[in-house]
C-alpha cells in the first residue's frame, strides 16, 4: 500500500507508509529514497520494493527487527552533507544518526491488527509501516556562525532562507563541499517519490487494517519558537559541574521568583544548554538563590540566558508540501522538547522514556525491584504529516524504599537489622554505586553509596568545628552529633553506617533509595524475567488501549506547554490498509511438499530433511548442576536424527562438570582441549580443533538451561545438521525476481551494539551470505569486533571478499550477481 506523497532532503528521509509481517507474511510497501538529478548531480536510489519475510513474526517490519520490510539497519556507505546517510539493506524506517542506533529497532513503532481471524490469531503483525522520517536529533545549541540578535517580538517577518540542495554522490563517494543554494522553482523540480516497479504488489491473499501506534499532531503555522543558550554555574564558587536535577531546580526557581518575564507553562526545558520558548525571554544574567533544605550552596547562581534563533513552525509546512528541501531539524527539537515538557515534570524521565513513580501490585517482584509502567515517544514526519510516534514501555527499576526494606526484600537470608554484620560483603555488594536520599534533614541532594564503613556506629567519632562562634573544636561521636544537631536519636547503634565518601557516614535508618534507578534486567531470575516479558509485551488489543489512555493523560505528552507552543495532538490512533500475502511451500525430504497450517506455521513433525549430514565424530559435554542421564540423552538425540534423516554415530567422549567452568575463557579452553586430545585418541580422522578453540577464545556468557524436551531435540537436531552444512528445507519456487538467474549470491550485514548503558566493551560487526544455488539456504559467516558503537561496518569489503571467494570454492565458480 502506498500513502501519497513521501520526501527526502539532504538530513532525512520520509518513506511510505507500508504494512508489515504477520504470521503468513506480510508484505510492507513503501517508497524508496531518492534524489534527483541536478545538472552534473548523480541521484541515489534505495530500492523501493516492499520487504518479504514468509511465515515471520510481525514486528517492527515485515519480519524479526526491521522496520518496513525487514531490512537491515546497517550504515555501509559514508556519511552525506546534512547527516544524511548511506545505508544498504535498509528498508522502510527512517534516518537515525549512528550514535543513537542500537540493537532494539529504529523506534517504538507497532502495528495492531484488527481484522478478525488475520496473522498469527490476533497479535502484532506488522511495522508502523515505514513511511516516516524519524528525528531523533542533532546536539542542541548554539549554531556555528556569528550568533544572532534578541528580536523585537516573537512574531517577525519571515526571513529568506535559501535551501541547499542535495550535494554530489558518484560511486558511493560522498563529497564534503557544501552543496549551492537553489531555490526550488518550477513543478518540475520538485522532489518526488520514486514508484514502486510492481506497483505496490500484487500477491494478496486478502486486505487486512492495521492499528498504527501515530497521532497526527496538527501546528498553527503562524506560530514561532524563540531557541535560547542557558548556562549555569556559581557565582561564588569554582565547582565545574553542576547536576542535571540541580539545573532544572534553578530554572524552576527563576520561574517562580520571576514569572513575569519568566512563564513556567511558555518554556520547555531540556535540563543542559536549551530553553525554547514560545514568548520573548529576557536575555543577559540572573542571579537565583536556590536554597536546598538545611544547606545552602555557597553563593547563588548565574543564570545566563542567550538568544539563538527564532524557529517557524510554518518550515514543516514548507518541507511536507515540497517547497523546502532539508528537514528543519530545529523546529522539530524545539518541538519535541515542547511535548516532553508534561511528562517530565510529573514522571520518571529516563532517556527518551517516561515511567509511571507508582507501580501496580502485581508488578511487584519482591525483591526490592518492580516492574515501573511508561511509554516512549518521538516526532515523526510521515506521508501523512506530522505525527507523534508513541509504544508502551516497561522497565525494571529499584523501589523506593528505605535501605533496610530494601535489603531484607533483595539480600537471601537478611531478616533483621543485625544481619547486616553477618552478611555485610552480599549487603555491600546489594548497595554499592546506589543513590539514596537522606530523612534526618530536609535536602534534594543525592547521595551514592560508596561502600559501609568499617566500624559500627556508635564507635565513629571524628572532630567536630562548630560552623559559626568562637567555640573550639572538639571530637564528637557519631550518635552524639546526630541528637545535638538534628535531634535524631539513632536506633540501630551496633551496625555499620552508610559510606558516602570522604568521611560522610550516615545511619542506614535515615536513607531511602531514590527513584528511578535501573535494575539490569539480566540479573532477575527466570521466574522474575518471564514476569517482566509477559508484562512487556501484552496483546494487541491492550497494548492499544494503553497507548491510547497515555495519549489522553493528564501526565502523558499532551498539556498546557503544548498548547502554547501552538501544538495540538490528536487523540485518534492511525488506521491503514494492509494486506497478506501468500506463504510459500516449502520441499522436505523425500520430495513433500509442506504448506502452512491455520497458525501460519509450517510443521515438519514426521518429516525429514532435504539433505541430512551425518555426524560422525562427535563430544557431549554436560555442564548441568543434575547430572544428565547421557545413555537415555544420546539415544533420544539419535532416534530424532533418524526421523529426521540424520545419521549420528555415539559420541567418541562423554564428559561431565559443572557450571563452575564457566568462571573463565582459559578453563573453558583446557576443557575443550582436554576433549579434543581425548577423541584424538579414540578415533580416525581429522579432529576439527581449530572450530573448538575459536568457540573457547569467544567470551560468551551461558545465561540459560537447555531443556531436554522433545520439540527441543528435534530444534537441536536441525540446527546440527544447518551447522554441518546440511540442507533442512528448501523453497518449491524460486525467490521471486532471480527466475533464469545463474548462481546469486545473497549478503546480509547487521552491527550488534553493547548493553545501552555499556561503553567499553566493542560492537560486533556480522556479514552472513548464501553459499548455494538456487536453493539459497546454506550460509557462513564472517564476524569482526569494532570500535564501540561503530555503526558503519569497517571491514565490510573484505568480509565480502572472503564470502565471495568461499562461494567461488564450494561451487567452483564466483555468483554472477550478489
Amino acid at each position: 500500500m502506498e500513502r501519497g506523497r513521501d520526501n527526502c532532503g539532504s538530513g532525512g528521509s520520509n518513506r511510505g507508509r507500508g504494512g508489515g509481517g504477520g504470521g503468513g507474511g506480510n508484505r510492507g510497501d513503501r517508497g524508496g529514497n531518492y534524489q534527483r538529478h541536478q545538472h552534473h548531480q548523480q541521484g541515489l536510489y534505495q530500492g523501493g520494493g516492499g520487504g518479504r519475510r514468509e511465515g515471520g513474526d510481525g514486528g517492527r517490519g515485515g519480519g524479526d527487527g526491521g522496520r518496513g520490510g525487514g531490512g537491515v539497519p546497517t550504515q555501509i556507505g559514508g556519511q552525506q552533507p546534512g547527516n544524511c546517510l548511506v545505508q544498504k539493506g535498509q528498508s522502510g524506517g527512517a534516518y537515525r544518526p549512528p550514535h543513537l542506533r542500537s540493537g532494539q529497532g529504529l523506534g517504538p513503532t507497532r502495528v495492531l491488527e484488527t481484522s478478525e481471524g488475520s496473522g498469527r490469531g490476533g497479535s502484532v503483525v506488522g511495522p508502523a509501516g515505514g513511511g516516516s522520517g524519524l528525528w531523533t536529533g542533532r546536539s542542541w545549541g548554539p549554531t556555528s556562525g556569528p550568533p544572532q540578535s534578541q528580536p523585537q517580538s516573537p512574531r517577525v517577518p519571515d526571513q529568506t532562507i535559501p535551501n541547499p540542495v542535495i550535494p554530489d554522490v558518484q560511486s558511493l563517494q560522498i563529497s564534503e563541499e557544501k552543496p549551492q543554494s537553489t531555490p526550488l522553482e518550477s513543478k518540475e523540480n520538485r522532489l518526488m517519490p520514486i514508484k514502486r516497479p510492481d506497483k505496490g504488489g500484487k500477491l494478496t491473499i486478502r486486505p487486512i487494517t492495521l492499528l498504527i501506534n501515530h497521532f497526527c499532531v496538527t501546528i498553527n503555522p503562524e506560530s514561532t519558537v524563540l531557541h535560547y543558550d542557558v548556562d549555569i554555574k556559581p557565582d561564588m564558587s569554582a565547582k565545574k559541574s553542576i547536576p542535571k536535577s540541580d539545573r532544572r531546580l534553578i530554572k524552576d526557581k527563576l520561574s517562580s521568583d520571576d514569572p513575569t518575564r519568566f512563564p513556567q507553562e511558555m518554556t520547555a526545558y531540556d535540563g543542559e544548554k536549551n530553553v525554547f520558548s514560545a514568548v520573548l525571554l529576557p536575555t543577559g544574567q540572573f542571579k537565583v538563590e536556590l536554597s536546598r533544605g538545611d544547606e545552602m550552596q555557597s553563593g547563588p547562581y548565574l543564570f545566563t540566558n542567550k538568544f539563538v534563533n527564532e524557529l517557524k513552525l510554518s518550515k514543516l509546512e514548507d518541507y511536507l508540501s515540497g517547497t523546502l528541501e532539508c528537514i528543519p531539524r530545529n523546529v522539530l527539537q524545539g518541538m519535541d522538547l515542547a511535548l516532553k515538557e508534561n511528562p517530565g515534570r510529573h514522571r520518571i524521565s529516563i532517556g527518551r522514556s517516561f515511567y509511571s513513580k507508582e507501580f501496580r501490585a502485581a508488578d511487584d517482584f519482591h525483591c526490592g525491584v518492580a516492574a515501573f509502567r511508561g511509554f516512549e515517544q518521538s516526532l515523526m514526519l510521515t506521508s501523512q504529516g506530522l505525527v507523534l510516534c508513541l509504544d508502551y514501555s516497561v522497565l525494571a527499576l529499584r523501589k523506593q524504599l528505605s535501605v533496610i526494606d530494601f535489603l531484607k526484600e533483595h539480600v537471601q537470608g537478611f531478616s533483621q537489622v543485625s544481619d547486616v554484620r553477618l552478611l555485610k560483603r552480599e549487603v555491600t555488594s546489594a548497595l554499592k554505586g546506589l543513590k539514596v536520599d537522606v530523612t534526618h534533614r530536609v535536602t534534594t541532594q543525592k547521595y551514592p553509596i560508596a561502600g559501609l564503613s568499617s566500624q559500627n556506629t556508635q564507635d565513629i567519632k571524628f572532630i567536630f568545628k562548630v560552623p559559626k562562634g568562637n567555640h573550639p573544636p572538639r571530637e564528637i561521636g557519631l550518635v552524639e552529633y546526630f541528637r545535638e544537631t538534628y535531634r535524631k536519636e539513632i536506633v540501630y547503634k551496633d551496625i555499620p553506617c552508610l559510606d558516602f565518601g570522604r568521611n560522610n557516614y550516615v545511619p542506614m535508618e535515615f536513607c531511602v533509595l531514590a527513584e528511578g534507578q535501573i535494575y539490569p534486567k539480566d540479573d532477575l531470575d527466570r521466574g522474575r524475567s518471564l514476569l517482566l516479558k509477559k508484562i512487556s509485551m501484552p496483546p494487541p488489543e491492550e497494548r492499544k488501549n494503553t497507548i491510547c489512555e497515555i495519549v489522553r493523560a493528564e501526565d502523558g505528552p499532551c498539556g498546557d506547554v503544548t498548547k502554547n507552543f501552538g501544538i495540538e495532538v490528536q487523540k485518534t490512533i492511525t488506521r491503514e490498509s494492509g494486506r497478506v500475502i501468500k506463504p510459500p511451500n516449502l520441499k522436505v525430504g523425500k520430495g513433500e511438499i509442506v504448506t502452512v497450517d491455520k497458525k501460519c506455521q509450517w510443521k515438519l513433525s514426521g518429516k525429514s530433511v532435504v539433505e541430512g549430514k551425518p555426524i560422525e565424530r562427535w563430544a557431549l559435554i554436560d555442564f548441568s548442576s543434575d547430572k544428565l542421564n547421557s545413555d537415555a540423552f544420546i539415544q533420544n538425540l539419535k532416534y530424532k536424527c533418524k526421523n529426521l534423516g540424520i545419521r549420528v554415530e555415539e559420541p567418541v567422549v562423554c564428559h561431565f562438570t559443572g557450571m563452575h567452568e564457566f568462571s573463565s575463557v582459559v578453563a573453558i579452553q583446557k576443557l575443550l582441549e582436554s576433549v579434543v586430545s581425548q577423541a584424538k585418541g579414540k578415533c580416525e580422522g581429522r579432529i576439527l580443533a581449530e572450530s573448538i578453540k575459536w568457540v573457547s577464545e569467544t567470551q560468551i556468557g551461558v545465561l540459560t538451561q537447555c531443556f531436554c524436551t522433545d520439540q527441543y531435540l528435534a530444534n537441536l537436531a536441525l540446527k546440527i545438521n544447518a551447522k554441518l552444512g546440511g540442507s533442512n528445507v528448501e523453497l518449491i519456487e524460486r525467490l521471486p525476481g532471480t527466475e533464469g538467474e545463474e548462481h546469486v549470491m545473497f549478503i546480509g550485514a547487521d552491527v550488534n551494539h553493547p548493553a545501552a548503558r555499556n561503553e567499553t566493551c566493542p560492537s560486533i560487526a556480522a556479514v552472513v551470505a548464501t553459499m548455494n544455488w538456487p536453493a539459497a539456504n546454506r550460509y557462513a559467516a564472517r564476524m569482526c569486533p569494532q570500535e564501540h558503537r561503530k555503526e558503519k561496518i569497517l571491514n565490510f569489503g573484505n568480509m565480502c571478499l572472503d564470502l565471495v571467494n568461499t562461494y567461488a570454492r564450494l561451487n567452483k565458480t564466483r555468483p554472477k550477481k550478489v
